[in-house]
């Protein structure tokens, strides 16, 4: 059956069978159903982002003549058609999803209406609410000889409009004009309600818009609207090395972007052939079109099932996270690192924990230094007002501030301004690579000497994603590991030699070499008969060295067990390459984030924390950090973690030889679902 498949899957159509499965979630009848619309705002968002980088970056290789096959097999103009094709299928199931979701709220009393469906009283309030709110913000954008096509904006909702004057011919050329549907506004704009009824009733935005189209043209008659959405090119082209000001190159990139080269076009069913011909001819766009069968941008169902009031029964059940038991008792937490190490398991530990640290640093007097990786960071960050009050207070504060983080550069250039305000040094990296390892060290003085605490984690230092995203935190005060954080903040803020690591892996110095060495002392172990076993969790693994790596492994006998989220470009379960493999990816009601690494080392067994995925870019082009976890209950807790994993039976789905997912379920087995499971965190770290 795969005898004539390539030794690896490839990356973008492994990318796409993972929306898939996010998709699946948003089909789950067992979700509730407010879940499962988030789930279809989430496809939407992750479809957005792989149309601008991914796809975008495809389509530049094939402008440039590019037919070279990739190490998977393909060409950039067959990846194209592939990714087309699979993508389109994948909206259409998405909207035909999108109905039987509305379908079940509706039997809830929650309802998104056209306006002919509104009775008197409810369209006067609506007309109203056009009239004052709405009206005032609107620009209709003619085009013709005297006004040129106008900018459109990147992922911004808009109306095609076609009118003709009053009592012109109709044989006359339609005049065509666009309507910005303000995202400032809410897409759902609130029914007030039927008399003694309990519905919940909501005009979209941009039908409301439609249905007043006249007044934004006195004196022509529209005759056709429909909605567009144009994604742009999303790559930041930098010279970093030309850079005289890496944050003003970057400010002039974003300003850029907005003219990003044309990727795909989203229009509303049975959108006029001449309007369309316009837009394709303006935009100059030929191919990736999606006819959509429904509204446009499904991301407003994200906000719209967070904030609808009174239907708690629709979501999941409500979880507060625990603050980590060992800092429940004392308001020292420097006293509790000092005599052991600390792991926290997000979003189940509570991530103040965190903030509470870095605030107890900041008012301590024996602290002398902070310093801290921001790679993205929340809108409203306490560890950002720590920082800076550590910094007032006359502490040498640190902070490097990854300025590319996509999709976050300007939030982070914000923060970066304002802690060089309030008086932190702000190191925005090396040049060329991203620094994207997690970390935290606080130097603190101590019965005459120094004493470093550490944090390094696997996920960003954001309160608000820390509740969304299953990650890992460790604090310790270890020495070894002092020393090499003090190492890793003077190689990316000053000049310094290659360092000889400690503990810690580090990208793009050793961190591949040193998980070569890990894997290959496995398979000699296999070799030898002695216990040979790898298990990985990341979000993604494409880099084809690691691929090659871990099949070499499999074939001396090393059981390999990898629970990879995302994209995977491993092929498990072919014979004679890779029967020792097993390949799992869970999504669930949280992004599973945690990057942990264990090695059975025969019987010495071995964990490590990570930043990193298995990905080239991961690996050689980003400062990231591998950190061992050494106190002994520690390890076991990460590995009742994997097994956690590894057990799951309910959200996990198993990747096979063809590249394709299935789920696990077995008749017979009692349900397990990892997620489930990990709420009890209390119970079960202290079993470790």
């Amino acid at each position: 059956m795969t005898k004539h498949l390539s030794q690896y899957v490839n990356r973008d159509l492994s990318w796409i069978e993972f929306n898939r499965r996010v998709l699946q979630e948003a089909q789950d009848g067992r979700n509730p159903l407010l879940e499962r619309a988030k789930f279809l705002a989430i496809v939407t968002s992750n479809l957005d982002e792989f149309m601008s980088v991914r796809v975008a970056g495809i389509q530049d290789q094939m402008r440039a003549g590019l037919t070279k096959t990739d190490f998977t097999g393909y060409t950039p103009g067959g990846l194209w058609k592939r990714l087309i094709k699979r993508a389109t299928q994948m909206v259409h199931e998405q909207y035909r999803t999108y109905r039987e979701v509305f379908r079940g709220l509706s039997k809830e009393g929650i309802f998104i209406r056209s306006f002919d469906e509104l009775n008197a009283t409810q369209a006067k309030v609506i007309t109203e609410y056009f009239h004052q709110i709405v009206f005032p913000v609107l620009t209709p954008m003619a085009v013709d000889q005297s006004r040129p096509f106008p900018l459109v904006r990147t992922k911004e909702l808009y109306l095609a409009v076609l009118l003709q004057r009053e009592g012109g011919s109709a044989d006359e050329e339609p005049l065509f004009a666009i309507v910005q549907v303000p995202s400032i506004l809410s897409r759902l704009v609130p029914v007030p309600g039927r008399t003694n009824s309990k519905k919940s009733e909501f005009v979209l935005l941009e039908d409301l818009i439609e249905q007043f189209i006249n007044t934004l043209f006195n004196g022509y008659e529209p005759f056709s609207v429909h909605p567009f959405r144009l994604t742009r090119n999303a790559d930041l082209t930098l010279d970093e090395e030309g850079a005289e000001d890496l944050l003003e190159e970057i400010e002039k990139e974003l300003r850029r972007r907005r003219w990003g080269i044309p990727v795909r076009l989203e229009i509303g069913k049975g959108m006029h052939p001449y309007a369309l011909e316009t837009l394709r001819e303006e935009l100059e766009i030929e191919d990736n079109l999606f006819e959509i069968d429904g509204p446009l941008d499904l991301s407003f169902l994200m906000k719209f099932a967070n904030s609808l009031p009174g239907y708690d029964s629709l979501r999941y059940e409500k979880m507060e996270p625990v603050y980590p038991r060992e800092f429940d008792e004392t308001d020292d937490m420097f006293e509790v690192i000092r005599q052991r190490d600390v792991l926290m398991y997000h979003p189940y530990e509570s991530f103040e924990a965190v903030n509470d640290f870095v605030m107890q640093a900041a008012y301590d007097p024996d602290v002398m230094a902070i310093k801290m990786t921001l790679y993205r960071v929340s809108g409203q960050s306490a560890l950002v007002q720590a920082l800076a009050k550590a910094a007032e207070s006359g502490k040498q504060v640190t902070v490097v501030v990854e300025l590319k983080a996509r999709f976050d550069e300007e939030r982070n250039i914000a923060w970066a301004r304002q802690l060089e305000k309030a008086g932190c040094h702000v190191v925005y990296g090396l040049v060329g690579l991203k620094t994207h390892a997690k970390i935290l060290l606080v130097v603190r003085r101590e019965q005459k000497t120094l004493r470093r605490y550490v944090h390094v984690g696997t996920g960003n230092y954001n309160d608000s994603t820390a509740m969304l995203y299953t990650d890992i935190g460790l604090f310790t005060s270890h020495p070894v590991i002092g020393g090499d954080a003090s190492a890793l903040f003077n190689e990316v803020t000053g000049y310094s030699s290659p360092y000889d690591w400690k503990a810690f892996g580090v990208a793009p110095s050793d961190l591949k070499e040193k998980l070569y060495r890990l894997i290959d002392r496995e398979r000699d172990n296999a070799l030898a008969g002695k216990p040979a076993r790898i298990i990985a969790k990341m979000n993604s693994l494409s880099n084809q060295e690691m691929i090659d790596k871990l099949y070499e492994a499999s074939q001396a006998g090393v059981k390999i067990e990898l629970i990879v989220r995302g994209v995977c470009c491993l092929r498990p379960g072919v014979a004679g390459r890779s029967e020792n493999i097993r390949v799992i990816s869970i999504v669930d009601r949280f992004l599973e984030h945690a990057r942990i690494m264990y090695f059975n080392n025969g019987g010495e067994e071995e964990i490590y924390l990570s930043s990193a995925d298995w990905m080239t870019r991961n690996l050689t082009r980003r400062i990231e950090l591998m950190c061992p976890v050494f106190d002994e209950s520690l390890r076991q807790i990460l590995i009742n973690m994997l097994k956690l994993n590894l057990n799951d039976n309910v959200k996990a789905r198993e990747l096979k030889p063809t590249g394709l997912y299935e789920s696990i379920e077995e008749e017979g087995r009692e349900p397990f679902r990892s997620q489930f499971e990990a709420r009890f965190i209390n119970s079960w770290k202290g079993r470790a």
